[in-house]
């Protein structure tokens, strides 16, 4: 006998191209490649809605969704979502924010009497995992949490989520279109780095994503490396401050501020010797790290967040410990001065993105969850 088809409903407070938005449209679109019914409501207006199109996922049409809408129009919201699940036949919602949260559990309706449609909660960061009378009576209406990182796994059981709904689903990455093949030459050409030894790091300019250590630490660099370039890929509100401090440092000859990179973000990697990341972003899966490794280079990354269960010390990159610019430049310096080693490692990092991180992976486990969940008022 098949596996029933089942209708699940992912809502996500999001309207922006960044932190959860692209591991929802992994697991939306893994699951409709098994024959599942997926339907989306996200934020409209921007690129969470393009992309989602893109992927073949049409996002629903009226829902407002921002988390710090008017009253009336939450409460709008709620109505919506409630018809729509009981309309479609709706079997799982699964919430991605904590107003999203919030509206899924006022919003659930019942399959048949005393049984509600379960609602599952992806938490893709630390800081959402409250604690609080509020939160606990969130958590109680929830069926099953999903946790991106150990650390928030850790988390959502102190605030006591029972260990038996809780479930680690580590981060992915699209080894098919990161890849070690995809031709540098063109990123190179571009911002004429020669044969230059490379470092890229990709993160959104914003407090505490560690771009001054990083600075720092590559400033020492190059000591050793004096015609070493360091390409800083992304957008965000403290750039003109970070640009400023590159002319304080005297650095403008030697960082590169490549701007948002979509497309040919691949070759963007693949033109790198090395891939620095110094913080976990507002995906705290670090995905920015994991297409490094699916591109086959060398990390060197802070031990925060996820990363230390991400790169594998000494064997896919090398772990920092601390703030000390001196403890980046000696992992940097470590990895360019050993072509040979940083080649090994990439390779290492290919091999684990491609078994231990594919998109494959958090699909299996969310799908068995889900028909958990269903199989029991079946």
């Amino acid at each position: 006998m098949s596996a029933r088809v089942l209708t699940v409903l992912h809502v996500a407070a999001n309207r922006w191209w960044t932190g959860s938005a692209e591991p929802i449209v992994h697991l939306a679109t893994g699951l409709r490649d098994r024959g599942h019914r997926v339907l989306l409501a996200v934020i409209r207006g921007d690129r969470f809605e393009t992309k989602a199109r893109l992927a073949g996922l049409e996002p629903l049409p009226g829902f407002d969704l921002r988390p710090r809408g008017h009253p009336l129009r939450v409460a709008r919201d709620i109505a919506r979502l409630r018809s729509l699940v009981r309309r479609e036949g709706v079997d799982v919602i699964h919430a991605h924010h904590s107003h999203d949260h919030w509206l899924s559990v006022l919003a659930r309706a019942r399959r048949a009497p005393g049984v509600p449609v379960p609602v599952v909660r992806t938490f893709h960061n630390l800081r959402s995992v409250r604690a609080g009378a509020a939160a606990a009576l969130l958590h109680r209406r929830t069926a099953a949490a999903f946790a991106v990182s150990r650390a928030i796994e850790a988390r959502c059981g102190d605030v006591g989520i029972p260990r038996a709904r809780l479930f680690w689903t580590p981060g992915s990455v699209d080894v098919a279109r990161f890849r070690p093949d995809v031709d540098p030459t063109p990123i190179r050409d571009e911002f004429k780095l020669g044969d230059a030894p490379v470092v890229v790091s990709v993160a959104r300019f914003a407090a505490h994503r560690g771009h001054e250590l990083l600075l720092a630490g590559f400033r020492a660099l190059l000591a050793e490396f004096p015609e070493a370039r360091l390409l800083l890929v992304g957008k965000g509100e403290r750039r003109a401050r970070l640009e400023h401090l590159v002319a304080e440092l005297e650095l403008a000859s030697r960082v590169v501020f490549t701007g948002y990179r979509d497309t040919d973000l691949p070759a963007v990697l693949t033109a790198a010797d090395c891939f620095a990341l110094m913080a976990a972003g507002s995906d705290e899966s670090c995905r920015a790290a994991l297409e490094a490794m699916a591109a086959g280079r060398p990390v060197v990354a802070r031990r925060v967040g996820a990363l230390p269960e991400t790169v594998v010390h000494e064997t896919t990159g090398l772990l920092v410990d601390g703030e000390t610019p001196e403890a980046v430049t000696r992992a940097l310096v470590t990895v360019l001065r050993d072509r040979e080693r940083a080649r090994a490692m990439g390779a290492a990092g290919r091999r684990r993105a491609e078994t231990e991180f594919a998109p494959v992976r958090t699909v299996d486990t969310v799908e068995a969850v889900y028909r958990s969940l269903t199989a029991r008022d079946a």
